[in-house]
């Protein structure tokens, strides 16, 4: 995630468009690693998500965003875990296997870890999304 999102020259890609990185060519004994998904098309979405809380102080469960598309597929990518803190901002990078063209809705989920009698409440203050490619 340090160089998100990518440089001005562009993304650096394998295969068919390799040739527009002529320096990284040069280089020999080179590993390549790619995140797919897990049905076809295979493709996924690099997405930094940044997510400040409000409501209670600190409350111990887990954050979770539901991806939707336009052709009612979901997605859903646990953002954070564990104490929660409305003074803290969560940063994940997810990849996202819903094409940012075709996001419909992103839903908020907050699931408490211990049952209380207070109807303690946390919620999303601010929620920002940068797709890696064209800076959205």
């Amino acid at each position: 995630g340090d160089c998100f999102p990518c440089p001005q020259e562009g993304c650096p890609m394998m295969g068919h468009y390799a040739d527009r990185f002529p320096a990284k060519l040069k280089r020999v004994n080179q590993k390549y690693f790619l995140n797919t998904a897990a049905d076809p098309p295979f493709a996924t979405w690099r997405q930094k998500v940044l997510l400040r809380l409000s409501g209670v102080k600190k409350m111990r469960g887990d954050i979770n965003l539901v991806f939707h598309d336009t052709e009612g597929n979901t997605k859903e990518y646990e953002i954070a875990s564990g104490v929660l803190s409305q003074d803290e901002v969560y940063t994940k990078y997810l990849d996202v296997e819903i094409n940012p063209r075709n996001t419909k809705q992103i839903e908020f989920l907050w699931n408490k870890a211990i049952f209380t009698l207070l109807w303690a409440r946390l919620g999303a203050e601010t929620v920002n999304i940068t797709h890696g490619e064209d800076g959205r």
